[in-house]
């Protein structure tokens, strides 16, 4: 582990290569890094994206420990170089791994035995900062195509309504309807790694709290987070109004049936009453 991260210091891929024969072969590729995030998410370090599927599908896949796989997987793609000169920092969309400043409390954050990383030392926290920015961004996408795919279905919703003026879903499906925005707006704020707070780990960490800080604003995952849940927001509202449409239109029916049972209680006290005069003129 690495913080809040399972930590693969070095992770050799094998990529199927063609011979001159025209026989496949296995050649295997220069190690890379990985860092497996508890939201699901897997950052890669100097593997490819073809290599990187493939390691998750025999690491992971294959081995059934994932749970709640997304419906489509969101896939973010930065540019990195290792330059001993030049000094740590995100310039642009490219990350540069060189100098980096010591932590203020290493013994916190480093495992107490370093294996032998595949990239430079020296750079591990602040790409394991990186990586933490990137992860959140990526679920973030994950939250972002649902809540889209969800908007998608609903939106044909209040041209129904002005059309027939009947919520066309029934009280079932509304139900669960506003579970799946629960469910949305629960990975944002209520997760262990949401979107919103800032990691225990960069709280005595000035330096890593600025890559990571750099990272997430160049992902723009601030105005994302906002956006993403003001159309929940907004879902939400809609999916209401359904409910309460529903609610005036079986508490009407519910008025209906009452209605409809007094008249047949008066009807019946009448036949009732008339037996009874009938009764009583005849024994007179």
């Amino acid at each position: 582990m690495f913080a809040e991260a399972l930590w693969l210091p070095v992770v050799r891929v094998q990529a199927a290569s063609k011979a001159q024969d025209g026989d496949q072969r296995d050649a295997e590729h220069e190690p890379g890094e990985a860092f497996l995030f508890e939201n699901g998410c897997a950052v890669f370090w100097g593997i490819e994206e073809d290599d990187a599927r493939r390691f998750l599908d025999n690491l992971v896949r294959k081995n059934g420990v994932e749970i709640g796989r997304y419906a489509e997987e969101e896939i973010e793609e930065v540019e990195f170089v290792a330059d001993a000169s030049e000094k740590t920092r995100l310039q642009g969309d490219l990350i540069i791994l060189g100098e980096s400043l010591p932590l203020s409390n290493p013994e916190e954050l480093l495992p107490s035995s370093l294996p032998t990383p595949s990239l430079p030392e020296t750079t591990l926290p602040a790409r394991y900062a990186y990586s933490e920015a990137l992860a959140r961004s990526t679920a973030l996408s994950a939250i972002e195509t649902g809540v889209e795919e969800f908007l998608s279905g609903a939106s044909r919703l209040p041209e129904s309504l002005s059309a027939t003026g009947k919520p066309g879903l029934g009280r079932t499906e509304i139900i669960k309807r506003m579970g799946l925005l629960l469910k949305f707006r629960q990975r944002i704020f209520l997760n262990p790694q949401n979107f919103t707070d800032m990691p225990e780990v960069y709280w005595s960490e000035a330096v890593l709290e600025k890559h990571f800080n750099q990272m997430s604003e160049a992902l723009e995952i601030k105005s994302r987070t906002q956006l993403v849940n003001a159309k929940i927001t907004y879902a939400v509202e809609l999916q209401s109004v359904m409910r309460e449409l529903l609610t005036e239109a079986s508490g009407h029916r519910m008025e209906l049936i009452i209605i409809a049972l007094i008249a047949v209680e008066v009807t019946l006290v009448n036949q009732v009453y008339k037996g009874l005069l009938m009764c009583t003129t005849n024994e007179t």
